[in-house]
């Protein structure tokens, strides 16, 4: 009995903590990369927000 397997209870459950983190990972990395990506379409979108309300401004003082 001094032969232990991969398949033993303390090596499984290892395994399994593990993936779980791993998976936790993961998704920590894909919330934060899809909140960075959404506040770059927000920041874009105010930019060009501002650029046009720029351009109004110069051709309305041209009237």
């Amino acid at each position: 009995m001094t032969d232990r397997g991969w398949y033993d209870n303390e090596y499984h459950d290892a395994a399994q903590r593990a993936e779980r983190a791993t998976r936790f990972g993961w998704a920590a990395i894909a919330g934060t990369a899809g909140a960075l990506a959404c506040t770059l379409i927000v920041l874009v979108a105010l930019v060009v927000v501002a650029a046009v309300a720029c351009l109004y401004v110069v051709v309305a003082m041209d009237y």
